[in-house]
């Protein structure tokens, strides 16, 4: 039996360092990089996003890097298609893959099912939203309950978007949120026929509490408050995804006139030390078995390759 490609996988909080050392070990094993980064798909977002330079990406092969505008939605069922492409020609070529990011919910789609394959009529959604405007979040809920008799298990039922998707989805389908749920799991990842290989880079608190602050203070530095005022001349408050990134929220406020300029940095750092707490617990217990590498100390990300 052939043995199954291996993917290498890079993951870890913001400001740990994933670049560099992603940099230094594809260079030293004949890698490209698939970015994993869910802001990193943005072009014109560069400074606030920390994307790799113009000197790094041509150090290594990346994919998956600057191919919509920032003003154009991007969504994991894309990313998933269009990573599988990029693996598989990285693959055919006789080149190793390595994955790179933090992103954790494009992440899981390496090592999990990201799509139920349940197609839902546009008028189904179209019939849902109106209702929900015109009859309330509650009367979706008692639908959802009158379709569901074992129970709504985690769903939020106070979020109106989760409580329309899944009542469209029982409906298209006829089964219930168990059922579904099951089925989903059943499921094989779209990289299933690979083995992935799994490294987090992490580093103490403190270490990573001063390359927060470093990181942001170099993006103001290098001129994070115009890069977002040109984004938003060309539509970035059109995405709200790109829109509500930390870093780019902040200035838009500060455009808008509902911050002050001496306390972007604090707000930055703020944000974004929730973000690495979020991060950490996502990692700590969604992650599959995986390796735990000290960003500050040198060595190998992924031990015998």
């Amino acid at each position: 039996m052939t043995a199954r490609p291996t993917l290498f996988v890079l993951t870890g909080p913001t400001a740990s360092g994933k670049t560099a050392r992603a940099l230094d070990w594809a260079e030293r094993h004949g890698a490209e990089i698939v970015s994993c980064d869910s802001l990193l798909f943005y072009r014109g977002m560069d400074i606030g996003t920390a994307k790799p330079t113009r000197e790094e990406l041509a150090r290594v092969p990346h994919h998956l890097i600057n191919v919509v505008e920032p003003s154009e939605r991007y969504d994991v069922q894309r990313y998933v298609v269009a990573a599988r492409a990029a693996v598989d020609d990285i693959v055919r070529r006789g080149r190793r893959v390595l994955v790179v990011g933090g992103s954790g919910f494009y992440l899981r789609s390496f090592f999990a099912p990201m799509a139920d394959g349940i197609e839902v009529d546009p008028a189904l959604r179209a019939e849902l939203e109106t209702r929900l405007a015109a009859e309330g979040l509650a009367s979706l809920v008692a639908e959802l309950c009158a379709l569901n008799p074992a129970g709504l298990g985690n769903l939020d039922v106070q979020n109106p978007r989760r409580v329309v998707r899944a009542l469209e989805r029982c409906r298209a389908s006829g089964r219930t949120l168990v059922e579904l749920a099951t089925a989903f799991a059943a499921m094989p990842s779209a990289f299933a026929d690979f083995a992935v290989t799994l490294t987090r880079l992490d580093c103490a608190p403190a270490v990573l509490e001063e390359r927060i602050v470093a990181r942001v203070r170099a993006m103001l530095t290098a001129g994070l408050v115009e890069e977002v005022r040109r984004l938003d001349a060309v539509g970035l408050r059109e995405n709200e995804s790109a829109a509500r990134a930390i870093g780019y929220r902040e200035v838009l406020d500060l455009l808008a006139g509902k911050k002050p300029l001496a306390a972007l940095e604090g707000e930055i750092v703020r944000n974004t030390r929730a973000l690495v707490k979020k991060q950490r617990t996502w990692f700590r217990t969604q992650l599959p078995a995986h390796r735990i590498v000290d960003a500050a100390e040198p060595g190998e990300l992924f031990g015998v390759v």
